[in-house]
């Protein structure tokens, strides 16, 4: 019988992160895998030691060391560690998808900043204030369910925050004020859509659920089920939660790439499983 991990963090006091594991678990039980569920911590990477491995593992986190480290034990991981590195910095994530030329609020990346030292009096800042304007966002390269994303209204706001992420990786972003409290999340499974919602919020900049917006499911364009698929696939995600953006007359720009999205939300909403297509994926990616 084939065999898997799933893992999630153990760290995280949140149910959900749990709950994850065990919708995914689930339709893997459902396709008749033998299924162990795993807090990150319960895989103790000693490497001097030969782990007992399953078939393959399913990484719910961002744990990204472990999946280097099963990844080079032989074990298929999913997503490839190497993608959930590379979507777990907004920063280089949105380099990446720069270099495929895919729509999206103009970025700028901001330069590294040694705690100790800083480069305030330089003209730096002065000039991306001039080259955005304001209101503009800021946000860390990691963070989650819109956590350490801020809408920036004013200099002093600015200035205090830049100051306040010296030696933290972050990007400067344009503000899409046709798009303040409301998105599209977008779940991929290899190149396929499998659901959608959309995502609004009465009081907030972000629609993340998590921050107080309400969802409902959502009839996709082909303009922005061509960009959610591209993002995707700019990224190397086999599983992907992409969040859109609604642009001038709502074209589609892209938000973001999720490489550990959680499914609980979007399955309230639409009724669909995004865990029995990423199983249903992962059986046939192995045969």
């Amino acid at each position: 019988m084939t065999s898997c991990w799933i893992i999630y963090n153990g760290s995280l006091v949140s149910d959900k992160f749990e709950d994850q594991a065990r919708l995914v678990a689930e339709a893997a039980e459902r396709a008749g895998i033998d299924v162990k569920i795993m807090k990150n911590f319960e895989v103790v990477m000693d490497l001097s030691v030969n782990l007992s491995i399953p078939d393959f593992a399913v990484l719910l986190d961002k744990d990204i060391l472990l999946g280097y480290f099963l990844k080079s034990r032989g074990v298929p991981v999913y997503n490839d560690p190497a993608v959930i590195d590379l979507c777990d910095n907004k920063a280089t994530q949105y380099v990446q998808l720069a270099a495929h030329d895919l729509p999206m609020p103009r970025t700028i990346v901001a330069p590294k900043v040694y705690p100790n030292f800083s480069i305030m009096e330089s003209g730096y800042f002065e000039k991306i204030i001039n080259q955005l304007n304001l209101p503009m966002i800021i946000k860390e390269g990691h963070g989650s369910f819109g956590m350490k994303v801020y809408l920036i209204e004013t200099e002093a706001q600015f200035y205090e925050k830049v100051d306040s992420l010296r030696g933290v990786d972050f990007v400067f972003q344009e503000f899409i004020a046709s798009s303040r409290g409301r998105d599209i999340r977008v779940n991929i499974v290899g190149d396929q859509i499998v659901a959608a919602m959309y995502r609004h919020s009465e009081t907030d900049f972000r629609a993340n659920i998590t921050n107080g917006g309400v969802a409902s499911p959502i009839q996709l364009t082909a303009v922005q089920e061509k960009l959610a698929l591209e993002a995707a696939d700019a990224v190397g995600a086999t599983f992907a939660g992409v969040d859109l953006l609604f642009g001038d007359n709502d074209q589609p720009l892209v938000c973001e790439v999720n490489a550990a999205a959680h499914i609980r939300n979007i399955l309230n909403v639409t009724g669909i499983n995004v865990a029995d297509a990423m199983i249903a994926y992962i059986v046939e990616d192995l045969a």
